[in-house]
């Protein structure tokens, strides 16, 4: 694997665990309210809340296999699309149930780190 596809695919690790922050740690804070275009009011609600937290680990587990599949895992270059592809999957589905914007908000860098991967 190249050196190009483990510095990309480490700050795609990277974004997903500081929307674990925001979604787990910090799901009240203004800085979350911006990046997902929502109010104070609806942050605070308990279901949101609860919502957020769960969405927050899911993206922390999706950064730690990415990173364990860049630097330790045996199969670590299918291991690794495997996994960008997903998040560009998700991206997509956000891009067209959300934000257009997310597809490259959340799945720019994952596109760049699985192209870069054939190389």
């Amino acid at each position: 694997m190249s050196i190009l596809t483990k510095v990309l695919g480490s700050l795609v690790a990277l974004e997903f665990f500081y929307i674990l922050y925001l979604e787990t740690f910090a799901p009240t804070s203004i800085r979350t309210g911006q990046v997902f275009k929502m109010s104070q009011a609806v942050l605070k609600r308990t279901e949101v809340q609860t919502l957020f937290k769960n969405q927050g680990v899911y993206n922390g587990l999706l950064a730690v296999g990415l990173i364990y599949s860049l630097f330790f895992a045996t199969a670590s270059l299918e291991l690794t699309r495997g996994i960008l592809i997903y998040i560009i999957l998700v991206a997509a589905y956000g891009s067209l149930t959300s934000d257009r914007k997310i597809l490259f908000t959340q799945g720019g860098l994952a596109i760049l780190a699985l192209i870069s991967s054939f190389f």
